[in-house]
This record gives structure tokens, C-alpha cells and sequence, in this order.
């Protein structure tokens, strides 16, 4: 393996260590001798990787936006029609939310209000990673119109918008409350607005 290889590797393996600590604590009250110890890091080798906590922020998040996105994407392209594709991805959404394991909690939900007002970074990459989600949305809900199993208006975007804000206010409703009950209640709409039974 090159060098370059193995510090992508070490870089990667932080980035993972640091997801469950963000999870539960959130962006703040982690410190970076707390994520180094969790990823077994010598501390002088943050910064070979990460220039800035900022950085670093940004980096979490854009790789867990890149891990969520090709797991939305193979969810998405998965055999069966429209219909069932989008109603597996929520209910994968709504499965992530109620397990206990930190790792597949969602970091929009948790780190979204607070980081957005600290770093424009990672807003920014909130963001880039959100309107990605969005994305992927419409092109489900237009290949849906086009192959009859949803109702949807001729612009899905608006949809595809309404949709991931319901979703994750349901989550962050669900974690106030500590109960799974604004996510039923999303999955019961989801399927309302897109005339599934």
C-alpha cells in the first residue's frame, strides 16, 4: 500500500472513530484528545491529517454524507418499482433512527443548529450533503410518475423537498421525546402524499 494509501486509511479510521462521540455529545463538547484516544491516534498526528477542529468538522461530514449517500443510492436502485425503492429507503430511515447503535444515528439532526452558526464550512457541507439527499429524492419521485407507481406532481422538486424536511424534523422530534412516534407518523404521510396504501 503507498503512503498515500495508508494516510488515507488512518485519516478514515479518525473520521469513524470521531461518528459516535459526535453522535452523543455533538460537535462541541468533543475535544480532539477525546477523538484521538477513541481512534488510538498519537495526538501530535491530528493535525498531519486535519488542519483545524474546522476542518475536521467538515471532513466528518462530508464523509458521512458520502457513506449515506451510496447506501441511499444502492437502496434507490434496488429491483422493484419507484414506489417500493422510496418507501424502503424511509423505512431504512426510520429503522436507523429507532436502533440504539450511535453509528447509525443521523448527524444532520444532531449537528445541524449547532455547527451552522460556528463554522460556515460545515454548514456549507451540511448543506452540499442535504441538497444531495434532496437530489436523489426527485430523480425517485420522477422516475415514479413516469413509471405509475406514485402520485406526484409534474415538478417533484417541491415534493422531494417537503418529504426530507418532514423526515427530519421527524427525527429530531423522535429524539426530543425519545419516542419513535413523529417517525410513524412521517412514514404514515410519506405514504398519504404519495397515494400508497
Amino acid at each position: 500500500m503507498s503512503t498515500s494509501g495508508a494516510s488515507q486509511d488512518v485519516r478514515r479510521h479518525i473520521l469513524e472513530a470521531a461518528h459516535p462521540l459526535l453522535v452523543s455529545k455533538g460537535f462541541t463538547a468533543v475535544g480532539l484528545a477525546e477523538v484521538l484516544a477513541a481512534a488510538k491516534v498519537p495526538k501530535g498526528s491530528f493535525y498531519y491529517y486535519f488542519g483545524s477542529k474546522e476542518a475536521f468538522g467538515e471532513a466528518v461530514l462530508d464523509a458521512y454524507f458520502a457513506d449515506y449517500q451510496s447506501r441511499m443510492d444502492a437502496l434507490l436502485a434496488a429491483p422493484g418499482s419507484s414506489a417500493q425503492r422510496l418507501m424502503a429507503y424511509f423505512q431504512d430511515w426510520l429503522a436507523s433512527q429507532t436502533d440504539e447503535s450511535a453509528v447509525s444515528r443521523c448527524l444532520v439532526v444532531k449537528l445541524g443548529a449547532e455547527v451552522c452558526d460556528l463554522s460556515e464550512r460545515m454548514r456549507a457541507a451540511l448543506e452540499r450533503g442535504t441538497q444531495g439527499i434532496i437530489d436523489r429524492l426527485e430523480r425517485c419521485l420522477d422516475a415514479g410518475r413516469e413509471d405509475g407507481s406514485l402520485t406526484a406532481p409534474e415538478h417533484t422538486r417541491p415534493l422531494a423537498l417537503a418529504l426530507y424536511q418532514m423526515w427530519l424534523g421527524a427525527g429530531l422530534l423522535a429524539k426530543i421525546t425519545r419516542d419513535r412516534t413523529p417517525l410513524d407518523t412521517a412514514m404514515t404521510d410519506t405514504r398519504r402524499r404519495l397515494g400508497i396504501s
